[in-house]
């Protein structure tokens, strides 16, 4: 009988875990039965997802939708929390004025950053530091990089109970240090000849090393939720960077940060491989649901407003009112749609229909498509 390979864990929570083991691990630690079945699940969830969103003619349903609403739970993971309300009345303003709060804010700029990291992969087409700084500058809306020599950052304890507040983890510290590791880091994910071959066991694995290298001051978590989904998509399981994978997290938040802290401390790789395993088998096929429902909806409205044969187009306006769940009227005329005067009428003849509802929010009008808010929310 083979004896199990040894992981280096982090010895001492309080010291900055500067010998990090650089990747590739051991595939030893991962080989199992209930790894690879739950792998199975995973890619045929993954699967399902793909083959929907590709059928999709108007890309920009999903692209705002879903990745809106991944933005908002991933931010409020890291306790960065907005309303609903708020985040969807400044999507559709598209701008930041004095009126938006900073926590809407910063999850609209993680909705920038999942799109801006998106371009670059495929401008650049591997994933290199500056990858990784560009996202974090624009979550952060920061001008600064890597943590300097003498910044040392520990990862607390959450919660109320007896050990809130307790450091649990401290990750390397040194400029140099988080360079080799991050540069290690790069190499396992652009090379297809580094082990393991299967993208979703590389996705978990790169997505552990970037949170334990932890290389900025701030919103390390958030990167390394976009770096699953860019990951996934460079790996040429999705075709754009639609998984609502924050969701699973939140609901098993505890677990997560459990299952991480299992590595560093007992090098426990299986259980958080199996974690994230379930997360994406879970939110792949909550996506695939959801994106099912937007279309639906989309084609019932779609039926009923061509029944009241009085609109021009009628599919682009429906197309508009479910790019984003609040409309507004120079949504439709930016487009080149309808003149203001048309444009108004009809989105006020779709309130009259039930079908949005017609909101003045500090002095400003906006249609909400409460079908669409209802499928994201829930």
């Amino acid at each position: 009988m083979s004896q199990q390979p040894i992981y280096r864990v982090n010895p001492d929570r309080n010291t900055p875990w500067n010998d990090l083991p650089l990747l590739p691990i051991d595939e030893e630690l991962y080989k199992n039965v209930e790894i690879y079945e739950q792998l199975g699940r995973a890619k045929e969830a993954m699967g399902l997802l793909a083959g929907r969103s590709v059928a999709i003619p108007n890309q920009a349903l999903l692209i705002n939708s879903i990745t809106l609403q991944e933005a908002k739970d991933s931010s409020a993971i890291e306790n960065v929390f907005t309303t609903t309300d708020d985040l969807y009345q400044a999507f559709s303003d598209s701008r930041f004025d004095d009126n938006v709060s900073a926590p809407t804010k910063e999850v609209l700029r993680y909705r920038e950053a999942i799109w801006e990291g998106h371009k670059y992969l495929q401008e650049h087409g591997a994933f290199d530091l500056d990858y990784f700084v560009n996202l974090y500058q624009e979550i952060k809306e920061a001008r600064d990089a890597i943590r300097p020599p003498f910044a040392t950052t520990y990862i607390r304890q959450g919660g109320s109970g007896p050990n809130a507040g307790k450091r649990v983890y401290t990750p390397p510290k040194g400029k140099e240090v988080l360079r080799e590791k991050l540069e290690n880091l790069t190499e396992f994910l652009n090379d297809d000849s580094i082990p393991p071959h299967e993208p979703l066991l590389k996705m978990a694995i790169a997505h552990f090393q970037f949170e334990a290298i932890h290389p900025f001051r701030d919103g390390n978590g958030r990167v390394g939720r976009i770096l699953n989904i860019h990951y996934l998509t460079k790996a040429g399981l999705l075709e754009l960077p639609i998984l609502y994978l924050s969701r699973y997290v939140i609901d098993h938040k505890q677990e997560y940060y459990d299952t991480l802290a299992g590595v560093s401390q007992r090098g426990d790789w299986e259980a958080w491989i199996l974690y994230m395993l379930r997360a994406v088998d879970s939110t792949a096929r909550l996506t695939y649901r959801k994106v099912n429902d937007i279309l639906e909806a989309k084609e019932a409205i779609l039926e009923a407003v061509e029944r009241e044969q009085n609109f021009q187009r009628p599919g682009q306006l429906i197309d508009a009112i479910f790019t984003q769940p609040f409309t507004k009227v120079s949504h439709l005329t930016d487009a080149g749609l309808y003149a203001e005067n048309t444009a108004r009428s009809y989105l006020n003849t779709l309130d009259e229909m039930g079908v949005l509802e017609k909101r003045e929010i500090k002095g400003r009008h906006y249609y909400r498509n409460r079908e669409l808010e209802q499928i994201l929310t829930f």
